[in-house]
Parts: structure tokens; sequence; C-alpha cells
């Protein structure tokens, strides 16, 4: 079993296998961002190995991001590989949906059932404006598919002033007759350039307020543990929809995740810049043992919240989303 500084039990790896991504969400990265060089990510042994060490010692849940991962030559070797692996009682993945309906069939018959799409409208012209690409028949075409399966399926919006939040009533409206959970989250500075952030005009209560005005007959649901969102029901609709203040960070107390970066970089919070790497450290001939080591020396650090995370930065929040792992 891992546990941080605070007592909390660490069961959940967020592990990014690309920072490469085929849109240019504005509230992600640059348009002109430069990707690293395959060889400096972890390879799928090097993963496989980590995710292994780990479920050892209590990880049961590992989340796949990226950047997209769908981008990444030969991905279903890594999910293939994942799947083997006794202990693991669920993979989930992160997508932006565009790439990701042709491996569906073959998600499915490896048992992965838990999605969470990335889409910050439902309007085509808002979509493009947003991901400043044309993907849009893409993506809704891959959530159709996916809604026709029973999948623990969530649709992921960013809310951002002045860009989509005329998109908030109809991604609940969503949920009157499919069952998905549509979550809103608040937008964070991680653009790849530090400048551009909208603030936290529309925090979650905001957020709240605004579909509590439309639909005033919602009532909370119990949030799973560990949860980042606070969940909701329109009386009546078949699905939810939760809030995710990823700027006011005050589900920060029950923190039970680590993420470790396409690059190999070990990170105990989002707002961190990183604790250590663990591909060079692998590189350099750690056993298991040792791996397992400065992971716990790493928990032992960890910061309360994403605030004192920030605090204990280098440097500024100045990275892109795909380069994290979200």
């Amino acid at each position: 079993m891992l546990i941080d500084k605070h007592n909390r039990e660490v069961n959940y790896l967020r592990l990014a296998v690309t920072d490469k991504c085929n849109l240019r969400c504005t509230y992600c990265m640059p348009e002109n961002i430069k990707f690293v060089n395959n060889k400096e990510l972890l390879s799928y042994e090097e993963m496989i190995r980590i995710v292994q060490i780990l479920v050892n010692n209590g990880i049961n849940k590992v989340r796949i991001t990226g950047g997209e991962p769908f981008l990444r030559k030969n991905i279903m070797y890594l999910f293939e590989s994942l799947a083997k692996i006794d202990g693991l009682d669920k993979i989930a993945i992160t997508s932006n949906a565009t790439h990701t309906l042709q491996y569906l069939p073959r998600l499915l018959e490896l048992g992965i059932r838990a999605f969470n799409i990335s889409i910050d409208s439902l309007d085509k012209d808002r979509f493009y404006a947003i991901t400043r690409r044309d993907y849009y028949e893409d993506v809704l075409a891959c959530i159709e598919e996916m809604m026709k399966h029973d999948l623990e399926l969530s649709l992921n919006c960013v809310v951002m002033k002045d860009k989509n939040t005329e998109d908030i009533i109809p991604f609940v409206e969503l949920t009157r007759h499919k069952k998905i959970s549509v979550r809103f989250i608040e937008e964070m500075p991680f653009n790849g350039n530090g400048t551009g952030h909208s603030g936290i005009d529309w925090n979650y209560l905001k957020i709240l307020d605004h579909i509590q005005s439309r639909y005033p007959d919602i009532h909370k649901l119990k949030d799973a543990k560990n949860s980042t969102s606070l969940n909701y029901q329109v009386s009546g609709f078949e699905g939810s929809f939760g809030v995710i203040p990823a700027f006011t960070r005050s589900f920060c107390g029950t923190c039970n995740r680590i993420r470790i970066t396409a690059l190999g970089k070990f990170k105990t919070c989002l707002y961190d810049d990183g604790v250590f790497n663990i591909k060079d450290f692998m590189r350099q001939g750690a056993t298991d043992e040792q791996i397992l080591e400065i992971v716990n020396q790493a928990l032992a650090h960890k910061s309360k919240d994403g605030f004192e995370a920030e605090n204990r930065r280098k440097f500024m929040v100045s990275e892109s989303m795909s380069t994290i792992g979200g």
C-alpha cells in the first residue's frame, strides 16, 4: 500500500503515453508547440514495468492519457499488456475521440469500459474555434457509438468565458435520455504559454448556479470516494452531470492520485513541477526495490493540496496540459 505524507492511500495512477495531440485547444496548447522526440518518451516496456511495480504496492486503477493516446503507434500493445496485470482492477482512458472509434471493439474485448472524452462544445463552429481543427464529425461519431454500449462514459467540457458557456445547458440536456455523465471543468492555466487564462470567472459555483437557473429540480448525488467532481442529476433524467473545481481545488483533501508524464516525470500533484524523472532512474539501472523506495520518498513529501504544490514550484505555471497528462 502506498501512503502519502498526509496519511492518504494512493491507489490511482494517471499515465501519459504521449505529448502529441492532433487538436490545438486554446486552453491546452499553443498552435506552434514543439513535441519531443519519441526516444525521449517512456517506452511501452518501461510503462508496463512501472505499472507492475505500482500495482504490486497498492495501485489498482490506471488512467491512460496524453496528449492524445491513440496517436502513439502500436498503442494497443500497451492496453493488451496492462489488461494482463493481476491486481489492476480498472483501466480507464482519456481521449479526444478523434481516432478512438477504430480501437473501440478491441478495447471492449479487453474489458476496458471507462472512457473520458474531452469535448468542449456541441456546436460545430465553436468546436472548431476552440480546437482549431475540423474533427467535429469524427468526435460525435465516436461518442454516438460509445453510447450504444454499457460504458462508464463521461464527456469533459472545460468551461471558458466568452467561448463556450452557451454549451452548458445543451450538455446537460444531453443527459435527459442518455445514461452518461457530463462534467464541467474549471479552466486551468496549463495552456503552454503562461498567458491567456480567463481566470476563475466561471468557477464551479457559477456553473452550478447557471444550470440550476434552467433546471431548478436537481439533486445531489453521492460522490464516489476520492471523486474530483461534485455530481448532480436533473430529476427524471437518465444521466448525470458534475462540476470539477480544477482551479478552485476544493477536492484536494482526498487526493489518491499520482501522475507520470510521457517523458517520465513523476508528479504527486497536477500543479507541482515534477518530483523526479522515473525514466532516467530506470535507465540508470534502478531495481524495482529502488524505484519503489524513491516513489515512497516522493509521497512522503506530497503537498497537502494544489495550492501548496503550486507555491512550492521552482517556476511559474507555463507548461501545456498535453505535457502533463491532464
